[in-house]
């Protein structure tokens, strides 16, 4: 049995610890394993580029951050743009897919890598996914592998400004990644005790934010942490496209919301603010215990339906259990926290401000 694997999108932690637990299932349990790993995601597939991965390839990379596969973000829009060859990007991944002789492809990725393997199954390619991003935001899985590793460093990351904040008198803002989804920051902000926590799902008021900073500080607070998901947006900005909201932050002179933020506090409080981007921090960690174990169970479960012939499905947590979903059903679909969020109730419940 002939297997693609790769990994696409962004990294995060957990990728080897995945192929790790694929390969040691394939040579133990299916026939003839042959497995070929392609180099940076799908380009490898596209230019044909890849390495044997042999039975012991991944044996001590079970606590190794990133990925020793590589990956380069490969836009599924442009997928099935014709090149000037008059050959897209997908033709070439179909073509050479054939050309191999492989029997299935196992894909590693995010949201735009489970957009391009539903592609690659319409087109006849067996694939099955399996959900990789520190944003958790892919569609029909409670959680993906990498996720609690990043909670874990952000979280570390927002405990650890408590002191300088105290000691200064400052309110600090912590930029976590996010662009669409907050479930990275919110998570990041329970474990982390911030005050408050603005997510790209409730965009903001800025007077009132403002507002609550200065209520603490007439209440006695000496200091703030609040942790902004790099997505977060007004109310106002909420209503205008992308590229508008861009164009207007750039003629207001700053480029993220988080640098608004500090802005508005010290513009309409007084208050000093300070902010911490986290940045990779959050993608390049060691797995801890949880994801390793996660990952052990994603990847042998992927085996498993290589072995059963189950294809077009990527992997998926529901229940405490794992279990699989149709690509079909989860390309182009997004997890966001809705209002009913048990962590999200949680965290309003015991004082965390949202910034509503």
């Amino acid at each position: 049995m002939k297997i693609g694997l790769l990994t696409s999108g962004g990294d995060c932690p957990g990728l080897n610890a995945v192929m790790r637990a694929f390969t040691r299932f394939a040579f133990l349990n299916l026939p003839r394993p042959e497995i070929l790993g392609f180099k940076d995601g799908y380009t490898g597939l596209i230019e044909n580029n890849f390495v044997p991965v042999g039975e012991h390839f991944f044996d001590d990379l079970l606590y190794t951050g990133g990925t020793v596969l590589g990956s380069i973000r490969q836009p599924f829009k442009n997928m099935a743009d014709p090149a000037e060859d008059g050959v897209s990007k997908l033709d070439k991944m179909v073509e050479n897919y054939r050309r191999l002789g492989l029997d299935c492809l196992v894909t590693l990725g995010g949201a735009g890598t489970h957009k391009t393997a539903a592609m690659l199954s319409a087109e006849g390619c067996n694939v099955i996914g399996l959900p990789k991003t520190i944003d958790n935001d892919i569609w029909g899985t409670e959680f993906t592998f990498g996720f609690d590793t990043a909670a874990e460093v952000a979280a570390k990351c927002v405990r650890e400004m408590h002191a300088t904040a105290y000691s200064h008198g400052r309110t600090i803002l912590v930029e976590v990644m996010g662009n669409k989804t907050g479930w990275l920051s919110l998570y990041a902000a329970v474990a982390g005790g911030a005050h408050a926590c603005i997510l790209p799902e409730f965009p903001y008021d800025e007077a009132a934010l403002a507002e609550y900073i200065a209520r603490r500080r007439e209440n006695g607070a000496r200091y703030d942490v609040i942790v902004v998901a790099e997505g977060a947006m007004t109310k106002e900005e909420s209503t205008w496209k992308r590229k508008e909201m861009l164009l207007r932050r750039k003629e207001l002179g700053y480029s993220t919301a988080t640098a608004r933020i500090a802005r508005a506090i010290e513009n309409r409080t007084g208050a000093e603010a300070r902010v911490q981007v986290i940045g990779y921090l959050q993608r390049g960690a060691e797995p801890n215990a949880h994801d390793r174990a996660l990952c052990t169970m994603m990847g042998a479960y992927a085996g498993e339906l290589v072995r059963e012939g189950r294809f077009g499905v990527t992997v998926a947590v529901e229940g405490g259990r794992i279990t699989y979903n149709p690509l079909s059903d989860i390309a182009g679909r997004t997890k966001f926290i809705t209002p009913e969020n048990p962590m999200y109730l949680a965290a309003k419940s015991t004082g965390i401000y949202f910034g509503d």
